[in-house]
């Protein structure tokens, strides 16, 4: 089994080093990686359902859709990320409780209360600590998890903990759970990278075969380009989401509007608007120019401004529509 101890923190390159890995490497692997703040979401999400997006934007959180499923997560510098990937038999490649054995072994080793919970979820003295996924190709099995070590949990709560009626849609929810960082757990202080480290000793010992590899300059060329060709892109992170509607009702021109929005892959298919005392030339104006755009911030911005509407509509209806 190859070793991957990877040092690059940028969450765009490792989400896509996972893909290019389980598709293009035939070897065992065991990687650990830590990303820069970054929300990372389940392959099925509505990203906008999962995020609160003005405050990820307000402060840079890069926001990325992953290759696996289950709900959304947040990652940063006090965030350890580990990813087996696997080859076995058709009908064994999905093991959630397999896969995280090894990680809940080695927290006890610490002393600390580990379990299996639920599906997918490690919690520690009854709160949880990592949340997992996992994605088959071919005969192959992506199984990759969180560690929280010394996550920022209040830019976790304010990312992550949104409104779960803003949006209708059939995509995969998240499921809230009261967290807590292992570093409040440990017997005494530890640094993540010595957390980290010990890891890494701890599965040198588990699997006898694990051997220290290192991304030639030929595997980062191509993680690179399915990086900027899909995991930076609008199309994958947002425009990916399943179908969604949303109603928004807001004050306009001192009177109450209502608006309903349809998309589809990630397009408005429709948009209507009533009251607010807009006309009708300014109601048909605004579908019109909406109708068959990306639900995408910067476009529908730059649409918005070449309409003969007045400023306060545009920016009103810009701010229902994000």
């Amino acid at each position: 089994m190859l070793c991957i101890n990877q040092t690059n923190t940028n969450p765009y390159f490792n989400i896509a080093s996972e893909e290019y890995l389980l598709k293009n490497i035939s070897e065992d692997i065991f990687m650990l990686y830590v990303n820069e703040p970054s929300v990372i979401v389940g392959k099925h999400q509505n990203t906008f359902a999962e995020i609160n997006y003005g405050l990820a934007k307000q402060k840079d959180i890069k926001v990325v859709r992953r290759l696996s499923g289950g709900g959304a997560v947040y990652h940063d510098l006090g965030n350890l990320n580990f990813t087996f990937i696997k080859n076995s038999k058709v009908g064994k490649l999905v093991d959630f409780r397999g896969y995280t054995k090894p990680i809940i072994e080695f927290l006890r080793e610490f002393g600390i209360d580990a379990s299996f919970e639920g599906h997918n979820s490690i919690y520690a003295n009854g709160k949880k600590v990592s949340g997992n996924a996992e994605h088959v190709f071919k005969n192959r099995v992506m199984h990759h998890g969180t560690l929280l070590f010394d996550t920022n949990m209040q830019l976790l709560a304010e990312l992550l903990y949104v409104s779960t009626n803003r949006y209708v849609d059939q995509a995969v929810k998240s499921v809230r759970a009261n967290t807590v960082n292992l570093s409040e757990l440990l017997p005494s202080e530890i640094s993540l990278e010595r957390f980290r480290e010990q890891l890494i000793g701890y599965m040198d010992n588990e699997f006898s075969n694990l051997n220290k590899h290192q991304l030639t300059p030929k595997d980062n060329e191509a993680i690179y380009d399915l990086m900027t060709k899909k995991y930076t892109t609008w199309e994958w992170n947002f425009g990916y989401s399943p179908s969604y509607s949303f109603t928004r009702e807001f004050r306009i021109k001192d009177n109450t509007a209502t608006l309903t929005v349809d998309v589809k892959k990630g397009i408005i298919a429709s948009f209507t608007i009533s009251g607010g005392n807009l006309s009708h030339f300014e109601r048909e104006a605004l579908a019109t120019s909406l109708k068959g755009q990306q639900h995408n911030e910067e476009k529908i911005k730059k649409h918005l401004s070449k309409l003969v509407i007045s400023r306060e509509v545009q920016h009103k209806i810009f701010e229902m529509l994000f």
